[in-house]
């Protein structure tokens, strides 16, 4: 049973098969029979976890197992400590609500590397960066949080999974590496 950190690049489509004008996963990890444990949108960058484990596959990603993923998040602006709060409550998003989460201001990491291609900057306007630690993860809910408390993002790296994170595991994009299984420590059935 395999399990693999990868650290997806920008613009990196979460998928194996061939995509019509972005790069794949089959373009950065050459090993056979694995899939992605979860996704992350292609404007969307960090930590990835993959398997050759159906069963695996399935326990990370399903909510169930509620394993807390980790993102810094750059945004348009400076947070208010009611735009904190906001995001820390249940956020009603029209399809869904979220579930309570953790946001704070953070500085950038000085392990972070530049984005290619960088993001927008406007003299007249700052920008400040978020960590936010969810217990989901719908179809691009930490951009659709911030734009609904005025925080609109520029840039979405996750950092972390449960136990594994960019910071312990060191990968620049586009680099994976393997890992076992039994870190994840899911509780017996």
């Amino acid at each position: 049973m395999a399990l693999i950190l990868f650290n997806k690049p920008f613009q990196v489509m979460c998928q194996f098969s061939a995509h019509a004008s972005r790069p794949t996963l089959a373009d950065h990890i050459p090993l056979p029979g694995i899939y992605p444990a979860g996704r992350l949108d292609a404007d969307s960058e960090g930590l990835l976890l993959l398997t050759d484990d159906g069963l695996l596959q399935s326990r990370i990603s399903h909510p169930a197992h509620k394993a807390a993923k980790t993102y810094l998040v750059q945004v348009e602006g400076i947070p208010g400590r009611g735009q904190l709060e906001r995001l820390q409550l249940p956020i009603d998003l029209g399809d869904f609500t979220t579930l309570p989460c953790k946001a704070v201001r953070v500085e950038a990491p000085q392990w972070l590397w530049p984005r290619q291609p960088p993001i927008r900057e406007r003299a007249a306007i700052a920008t400040s960066w978020l960590s936010i630690v969810l217990g989901e993860g719908k179809n691009r809910q930490v951009r659709r949080m911030t734009a609904c408390v005025g925080l609109p993002t520029l840039r979405l790296v996750r950092i972390a999974i449960g136990p594994f994170s960019l910071a312990s595991h060191p990968l620049m994009p586009g680099e994976y590496c393997s890992v076992s299984p039994a870190l994840l420590n899911f509780p017996a059935d």
